[in-house]
């Protein structure tokens, strides 16, 4: 009985610390936004016409994924890349929903994450595919970023797949 308990406080201690870890991620978020942002609220909800998301997202992918749930193709977005410290904006509203700390590279070819900005994304099911996945949105605007699955690394075994269209990266500096 006393090797048991020996072998599993570790895996107990690990899990507790990475859940403290998480918790200090996603309360600490605030830290990698530039002086002098102007924060959006999630409770400030943005409802646009369809003219005015198409005038608004000067893309026309980014309107396809955003309003219309579409994917960009992967390895398209320079995103992918950005390694410096700061913060991931919803394209459509500016509502922050990811940081530089939460985010890793999958390998998958789309800007990937462990875990979001609390609030700031709602999931739904999604069978477009016959077979079901969570499907998220941004909380502020309804605009689609992603779907989230369940093969990333530690904290959360979470891979927040996200659309690079969908965002824009606010650097903390410079």
């Amino acid at each position: 009985m006393a090797a048991t308990l020996a072998t599993s406080a570790p895996i107990l201690w690990a899990k507790d610390k990475g859940r403290m870890m998480l918790e200090d991620i996603q309360s600490q978020w605030r830290s990698f936004l530039p002086d002098g942002f102007r924060e959006v609220s999630p409770k400030d909800k943005l409802e646009l016409s369809k003219e005015e998301w198409r005038q608004r997202l000067d893309e026309p992918l980014a309107f396809d994924v955003l309003r219309r749930e579409a994917t960009e193709r992967p390895f398209t977005s320079p995103l992918n890349d950005e390694k410096r410290d700061g913060v991931f904006v919803c394209a459509g509203c500016d509502l922050p929903v990811f940081t530089s700390q939460m985010k890793y590279d999958s390998g998958t070819g789309w800007p990937s994450f462990f875990t979001s900005i609390p609030d700031a994304l709602a999931t739904k099911k999604d069978f477009k595919l016959i077979f079901p996945r969570t499907e998220y949105h941004c909380v502020r605007c309804g605009g689609h970023h992603g779907h989230v699955f369940s093969d990333g690394p530690a904290p959360t075994g979470e891979r927040w797949c996200n659309n690079g269209v969908s965002l824009r990266f606010i650097p903390k500096t410079g």
